[in-house]
């Protein structure tokens, strides 16, 4: 059949998160691997009988194949605060007195902030905030508080929900967006995303603390991405390393780059401010790399001490004028409405232990990176390739 142009497909990628060649795809669904490369590209549009051959072969719904273009309805909206980007905006929308409104997922507003719903309260007892009862008080209370065993009432009776949650530590504001797309299509799935720069996220994953840890480190000695950091942090435990995206990291400047800075080095000649992140970080890794191949003294750095926590942090500092610099990645520069220097180009990891990845809930929260609503989602934000999402790049 003739291409058709508002066939959509998501083909290749569920085909290679689950390690199948072309042609082992069409042995399994008894078609030609022509027939699956053309499909693929887009240069040919299937079969009823092929659909549904390939859906099954693949363990999944049509709907999660193909889709066309057209059927995303447009609507008519009010943009509920005037913006000065001069590009497409990401919006929330809502129906608020018989009308469509549009809000702008911009600076500040493209993140949540509100407080967490809490499950549970820790029980005081003994003077202990939180500590369960100790048999000898003065000879043990250090070990138990050191190891934070604590009672806790619940707050809810709906064991279901917590058993089906999901703890994924990171740093990467793309990971609550496919929780969020994740939680529309399991309901019964919770993801709680819980805030660590990769280094803290890799341990978290290690005390047993996350189901899984997001990271963006680059070895130098062996250039490669974050597996070596895992092999190092997690000795001695089983873990699978899958990709969720590359993504461009670089210095944030103000909008439209009004000094023309190229390069670090420019900002160090021109004493520029540069707002740093905390040890641990990938963004504060790359700094310090970076200077160091520009043979680049540290402390000659003007702000180099001067710490933030998060990626949102340092955009802030840069778009209220408390910096005039700091290393992020091209969605947050984008999402903030500044200007971009790229640097280099990390991929962010997922980081699972084995013993995990047979539990339901992990099970059904991996299968969605597969999804093109999930695709949709990163791809809007910018500064993502997410060619490779969901492939195993190690097993450690």
């Amino acid at each position: 059949m003739k291409q058709d142009s508002d066939l959509r497909n998501n083909l290749k990628s569920i085909r290679t998160r689950l390690g199948m060649s072309q042609q082992d795809l069409a042995n399994i669904a008894g078609v030609t691997r022509q027939t699956i490369s053309g499909v693929e590209s887009g240069q040919y549009a299937p079969s009823v009988a092929i659909t549904l051959k390939l859906a099954k072969a693949l363990g999944c719904q049509v709907e999660d194949l193909f889709w066309l273009e057209q059927d995303l309805p447009e609507i008519e909206a009010i943009l509920a605060k005037p913006v000065t980007i001069n590009q497409p905006l990401r919006v929330s929308l809502a129906r608020v007195g018989g009308q469509w409104i549009a809000y702008p997922l911009v600076g500040k507003e493209a993140f949540r902030q509100d407080m967490i719903p809490a499950d549970g309260e820790t029980v005081a007892l003994d003077g202990f905030p939180g500590i369960s009862k100790l048999s000898n008080p003065e000879e043990e209370a250090e070990k138990h508080i050191d190891a934070n065993t604590v009672k806790v009432r619940l707050l809810d009776d709906n064991l279901e929900a917590l058993h089906n949650t999901v703890v994924i530590a990171g740093c990467a504001p793309v990971i609550s967006l496919w929780a969020r797309a994740t939680e529309r299509w399991h309901p019964q799935l919770r993801v709680h995303f819980t805030f660590a720069n990769s280094m803290a996220a890799l341990h978290s994953l290690c005390r047993g603390e996350a189901h899984i840890a997001g990271m963006h480190l680059y070895d130098p000695k062996t250039g490669e991405h974050n597996v070596p950091f895992v092999r190092e942090v997690l000795a001695g435990k089983s873990a699978v390393v899958i990709t969720l995206g590359l993504w461009e990291e670089g210095l944030l400047v103000p909008s439209g780059n009004p000094k023309g800075w190229e390069t670090l080095s420019d900002l160090v000649k021109a004493k520029a401010t540069i707002i740093n992140r905390e040890t641990g970080a990938g963004s504060r890794m790359l700094l310090e790399r970076k200077l160091q191949e520009a043979q680049i003294p540290f402390d000659t750095v003007k702000g180099f001490e001067h710490i933030v926590t998060s990626h949102q942090d340092v955009a802030q500092a840069v778009a209220f004028g408390l910096a005039d610099a700091g290393i992020s990645t091209a969605s947050i520069a984008t999402t903030f409405g500044l200007g971009f220097i790229p640097l280099h180009q990390s991929r962010y990891d997922l980081v699972i232990l084995k013993e995990y990845l047979e539990e339901s809930p992990i099970q059904q929260l991996l299968s969605t990176l597969g999804h093109r609503m999930v695709h949709s989602q990163l791809e809007v934000l910018g500064g993502y390739d997410i060619s490779k999402i969901g492939e195993v790049v190690a097993t450690v």
